[in-house]
């Protein structure tokens, strides 16, 4: 016995060599509280919406039975951004959600509103809907600036419209509507991973992903989703001396 409690004390004091397995809580929201009103937007805890500059200031987002509704509103002309200041390189972004219909997406964009590479700071992207997950390198891809301005002017040539295509890599999935799941998105210096439920769905390199610093979660939604229990870590890693 005083040898197995010796054990126990001396793994207790180890030197702090390995980092914890999920890095460090930059950000949680679970969403259990309630709005003091039920006209306008009244997210809290730091989220921000688009719902005033693209929606004529129609609620889109509600909280409710503990979680948060985004609903995209018939006058808005773009979907839904719910947006966190989130700083990490490595680590990792989870959350509950549920899509009631087969046509609903939920998308999860990554970004850098101080890289003026690409428009709005756009990294990268993971459309999960019902029956694929999309992933798209945005920061090479169309929100790159170059691409971008080309696409606003109407001049990208067949060759830009290809290479942006190609950008984005789809996965087919099945996904149970009405039902919640459960969605990992783990990013590895140029390598993003996504898991459902616990199983791997999606894996990519891409420029985009390995942007130095992300600055930002979005969520985005064109049509309705519910999310909760939304976690960010950053890694961490332990060197020893």
């Amino acid at each position: 016995m005083k040898h197995v409690l010796l054990a126990v004390l001396a793994f207790i004091h180890l030197p702090s060599v390995y980092a914890e397995e999920r890095g460090k809580l930059v950000f949680e929201d679970k969403f259990d509280r309630n709005e003091s009103q039920e006209t306008t937007e009244e997210i809290g805890n730091g989220w921000t919406t688009n719902s005033k500059t693209r929606a004529g200031g129609h609620k889109q987002v509600d909280l409710k039975d503990g979680a948060m509704h985004i609903t995209m509103n018939a006058a808005a002309d773009h979907a839904v951004g719910v947006g966190h200041v989130a700083e990490f390189r490595d680590g990792e972004v989870e959350m509950r959600f549920m899509l009631e219909d087969a046509q609903d997406v939920l998308g999860v964009d990554i970004a850098d509103p101080e890289c003026k590479e690409v428009h709005s700071g756009h990294l990268f992207k993971i459309d999960v809907g019902t029956k694929q997950i999309v992933v798209d390198d945005k920061k090479t891809g169309i929100m790159n600036m170059k691409f971008y301005e080309a696409r606003k002017a109407n001049t990208l040539t067949p060759e830009q419209l290809a290479f942006i295509a190609a950008q984005k890599k789809t996965f087919p999935f099945t996904l149970e509507t009405s039902k919640w799941h459960d969605l990992l998105i783990k990013v590895a210096g140029d390598n993003v991973t996504v898991s459902i439920d616990g199983k791997p769905v999606a894996s990519v390199t891409a420029a985009g992903v390995a942007h130095p610093t992300k600055r930002m979660v979005r969520l985005s939604v064109g049509r309705q989703a519910w999310v909760d229990d939304v976690k960010v870590f950053t890694s961490m890693v332990a060197v020893q001396k």
